[in-house]
């Protein structure tokens, strides 16, 4: 692994120093644009940061993954990356979250750094180009061997403003992409903080409605819930077994953090954002999402699959979130902070463990 080696370097003592003087969205969209045109370099740029190694493999709930390392919805909004993320090493890659309804997102500034506390203020309300947009994009990409997936919301504009409406937005969305042969999985992401509904359908009712409009649909990929962070176990479960009932058994913990309070911030550092509308992603997500990982894993067993998200650094992270019964991880922040090498040097340390 001498070519990541010198990526890690590279990118800890010279660009991200330069990357981090400019505003983050500024540089999130230069390498979108990036990544989009070395996409048909696959050899190019599978030698400098991709791993394989055929004990990576997972089979979760029918899908196959190269390796337990994905790449989460928030980073790939809507699909440019959707082909190059396999050669940067990830086993899958979610896109997203789409919306049926394309919205700008909310007023800047939407992304902010906290180094010390290896964290991201974000605060993007589901931008969007749309679902119409962004599948045309993804219909014209070589997608057949990738293992992508769609996280779904509901549009984030002023006339979704009601459950119905939400639930009717949501399954346009599906409906959209249900029949695309590259999509392998759903994400259905009910915990957005930064969403006009926020918290709408971690309501017992009204994620009881929209598990029942899902069902309808007959999907034939797997839905993995994107949960919330700072829930209680009880109100978990309550989410969980309502979405077993229906057919849903993939649940992803978790999404970002809202509590300012949380000890993993630096103090100096959360101090400066107050001024800031947002929340957290990163080190500050980290523990609670194995504890409801772990919690999870031990009430439900192995009727349900569990993606880790929130945190993940290093190989010791993975570990941590698969011995707490994770079978498969994301990541967005560890990449930002530590280089796009940082997949492959996981991966290799998951292989030799």
């Amino acid at each position: 692994m001498l070519i990541p080696k010198f990526f890690r370097i590279s990118y800890a003592y010279f660009l991200k120093p330069i990357l981090f003087l400019f505003n983050p969205e500024i540089v999130h969209d230069y390498f979108i644009h990036i990544g989009e045109l070395l996409e048909n370099q696959d050899w190019l740029v599978g030698s400098m940061f991709r791993y394989s190694n055929s004990s990576l493999h997972r089979r979760v709930l029918g899908v196959d993954f190269t390796n337990p390392i994905g790449l989460a919805a928030g980073f790939d909004y809507d699909g440019h990356l959707a082909r190059v993320m396999k050669s940067v090493g990830f086993g899958f890659n979610t896109i997203g979250t789409v919306t049926a309804l394309p919205y700008e997102g909310n007023p800047k500034p939407r992304l902010a750094r906290l180094p010390k506390s290896n964290s991201l203020l974000v605060n993007k309300g589901f931008k969007s180009q749309g679902a119409n947009k962004v599948k045309s994009r993804l219909d014209k990409k070589k997608l057949s061997s990738h293992t992508v997936g769609i996280s779904v919301g509901s549009s984030n504009v002023p006339k979704i403003n009601t459950i119905s409406k939400a639930i009717s937005d949501y399954l346009i969305t599906f409906k959209l992409f249900m029949d695309r042969y590259y999509v392998k999985y759903f994400e259905l992401n009910i915990s957005c903080p930064n969403v006009c509904l926020q918290g709408a359908f971690t309501s017992v009712n009204n994620f009881t409605k929209l598990c029942q409009a899902i069902k309808k649909l007959n999907l034939t990929q797997p839905v993995f819930i994107k949960m919330p962070n700072e829930i209680s176990f009880t109100e978990s479960d309550h989410l969980v077994q309502i979405a077993l009932n229906y057919g849903m058994r993939g649940f992803i913990f978790s999404n970002l953090v809202k509590n300012r309070s949380n000890p993993s911030f630096n103090k100096t550092e959360i101090a400066r954002m107050s001024s800031f509308a947002g929340n957290f992603s990163g080190k500050p997500a980290f523990e609670n999402s194995n504890k409801l990982i772990s919690h999870t894993r031990k009430k439900f067993g192995k009727a349900i699959a569990i993606i880790g998200c929130g945190g993940i650094f290093t190989a010791n992270d993975v570990n941590l979130q698969l011995q707490a019964g994770a079978d498969l991880v994301q990541l967005i922040t560890g990449m930002i902070f530590e280089g796009p090498q940082l997949i492959g040097e996981i991966n290799h340390k998951l292989a030799e463990i």
